[in-house]
């Protein structure tokens, strides 16, 4: 079988990128032809970046000065966006090609210019006086000439109590790297410079291990693999506490800075405050989480059962409990199960789904030096991107649907609205994608009758929705009460977020569940939290997706219909209104609960089996 052919066992080495069939690759030249088109665009934008400083102090003297400037501003961004998303999908296709990774630093410098350019406009913008500014975007003249920069108007008026002078913008925005410190650190310490002992796998052999290579050993069937890599990877986060505990309070210190500069009661409120979600949505998310514990429990007392171990540590949390029957799985049957089970999306969702599957949206396969792992990507004015390493098992046809529900997400925003309303929130973007997860998972369960192949599925549904939902909002409640703590003046030692952490996984796991002292590290290896108050959205975007797919399923045309309208709303409202319109209200703890009596749902069939 040619190695470039997806199409069954994933045995052979990766092929060069050039031995991979054209028909397994995205078509990037739907951004750029050629190099030499990237370059002219990349010249002729560096020379306009000046007409946007001409721009300067002229936003308040007419409707038509504001209206140019945000034009340029507009037209300016959709080039810079197409010559950065270009250069670094380039990069990723080989990071070993160092003419690419020159590519991407170059567009990657032209955007931070960009953005310092442009730092004057909301300042600017906000210096004009109310009335005057609804004077420009009503008046008859030029009322229709606004329409697509009213909501963004809005927003910039909404927030102007925590937008800075001129003055103060530019420098927040310049303090930027400064600030990334930090989280720079983090990452060259636990990616570069941090020593893990090797362990023996499961054939005896010595093996390497490292932060990424935990999740394989610590998911394997021999409990002693488990327990090595455990204590490998806590051995060196331990070893390295202190220092992680400086980094951890560098982002606590810059977190506090930017807050408070913004006039912010909170870390969190300046968190919750640019995507407008209440407070309500974070504190309804762990109080309804925290109070309905007991599944959870419920899930580790059959885990422990069903592996037959007196004690369950937490290095048993991720051992499968049957295997794997979803393996070597051919591309094209992969797409006939993804198609089936979104079929219930209705036939125009299918239509542009079917198309993006063979119009080069898709870079398939593993080839040597490709970047890892998934992702959707768009830029305006071109179809949306998907890159994938497809290696034939259940996880690769979860993660094509995952990624073709932020494709669409993105496809339907950008043909339904202008560009300045088109870019979804972060509180919706994983919303799209888990729906389509959740279709895939009920509908195999809806046709699967092998009882195998049913444990494995509704295994693989109660460790999304633990791994997503319940550990996500430990992840929130951490986060919330670690800069609490650091906001009122108190200690935030290693030893008191250990603590802390520690403490949270002996209430989370439950008491059939023994919480070795080595996770009271785990805090220190989370790289999300360097991007504070971000991890909560995980945990309401697959309550939201759980309750889309319910209706959709249950409801059909109507709720489809809704849906529909979500995908195509973009970024022209609040993402809570948004979401509320299409039949889900996250001010509320009702999806959250819904969610808890689906994890309850699935672990009683689960309980029923065993």
């Amino acid at each position: 079988m040619p190695s470039n052919l997806p199409d069954g066992a994933n045995a052979v080495a990766a092929p060069e990128r050039a031995d991979v069939r054209d028909e397994f690759k995205w078509r990037l030249s739907d951004i750029y032809a050629s190099i030499d088109d990237w370059e002219k665009d990349f010249k002729a934008l560096r020379a306009r970046l000046p007409e946007i400083e001409e721009k300067r102090g002229t936003l308040g003297r007419s409707a038509g000065d504001l209206l140019a400037c945000l034009r340029l501003r507009d037209e300016i961004s959709i080039t810079a966006g197409r010559l950065y998303s270009y250069a670094v999908m380039k990069s990723h296709e080989d990071t070993r090609d160092s003419k690419y990774q020159a590519l991407a630093s170059r567009a990657t410098t032209l955007t931070v210019d960009l953005s310092s350019v442009t730092s004057f406009i909301t300042p600017e913008i906000i210096s004009i006086p109310e009335d005057e500014l609804n004077g420009f975007t009503q008046d008859e003249r030029t009322r229709g000439d606004f329409a697509d920069y009213r909501f963004m108007l809005k927003e910039i008026i909404r927030q102007k109590a925590h937008v800075l002078s001129r003055a103060e913008e530019e420098l927040l925005a310049k303090s930027g790297d400064m600030a990334n410190a930090a989280e720079d650190a983090f990452s060259m310490l636990t990616n570069a410079d941090m020593k893990f002992a090797g362990i023996k796998d499961e054939e005896g052999r010595e093996a390497e291990m490292s932060d990424e290579r935990y999740m394989k050993y610590v998911s394997s069937r021999d409990r002693s693999v488990r327990k090595a890599a455990f204590d490998s990877l806590y051995a060196a986060y331990g070893g390295n506490n202190n220092t992680l505990g400086a980094t951890f309070n560098g982002m606590l210190k810059a977190s506090r800075f930017y807050s408070g500069a913004r006039k912010f009661g909170s870390d969190l409120e300046s968190a919750l405050d640019r995507p407008n979600i209440p407070m309500s949505v974070y504190d309804n998310l762990i109080s309804t989480i925290e109070g309905n514990l007991k599944p959870l429990h419920r899930y580790i007392a059959l885990r422990k059962k069903i592996l037959s171990l007196d004690e369950l540590h937490m290095y048993d949390i991720y051992s499968p409990l049957v295997s794997n029957p979803y393996k070597d799985i051919p591309w094209e049957t992969a797409k006939a199960m993804a198609t089936e089970a979104l079929t219930p999306l209705g036939p125009d969702y299918m239509a542009q789904f079917m198309s993006g599957l063979k119009a080069g949206w898709i870079d398939v396969l593993s080839n040597k030096g490709k970047r890892g792992g998934a992702y959707s990507w768009g830029t305006w004015g071109v179809h949306p991107f998907i890159l994938l390493n497809y290696n034939g098992e259940f996880a690769d046809i979860s993660t094509l649907v995952h990624e073709m529900g932020h494709s669409m997400h993105t496809f339907y925003s950008h043909k339904n609205q202008p560009y300045p309303m088109a870019d979804y929130t972060i509180f919706c973007a994983e919303i799209a994608s888990t729906t389509n997860e959740e279709l895939l998972i009920h509908c195999l369960l809806r046709t699967t009758e092998e009882r195998e192949k049913r444990i494995y599925l509704l295994n693989q549904h109660l460790e999304r929705i633990r791994a997503t939902v319940y550990r996500q909002t430990m992840f929130a409640s951490f986060e919330r009460d670690a800069h609490d703590r650091f906001q009122r003046g108190m200690d935030t030692t290693a030893k008191d977020l250990g603590d802390m952490w520690l403490a949270l996984n002996e209430k989370y796991f439950g008491p059939d569940a023994t919480v070795d002292r080595e996770i009271a590290f785990e805090w220190s290896r989370i790289p999300h939290f360097y991007s504070p108050f971000y991890v909560y959205q995980y945990a309401t975007g697959f309550s939201a997706a759980a309750a889309l797919a319910k209706m959709i399923l249950e409801d059909g045309e109507p709720a489809v219909s809704r849906y529909i309208k979500f995908l195509s709303s973009g970024g022209s409202g609040y993402s809570i209104d948004l979401l509320r319109d299409a039949g889900v209200d996250m001010r509320t703890p009702k999806p959250i609960q819904d969610t808890i009596d689906l994890f309850s749902d699935t672990l009683s069939e689960m309980e029923a089996l065993f």
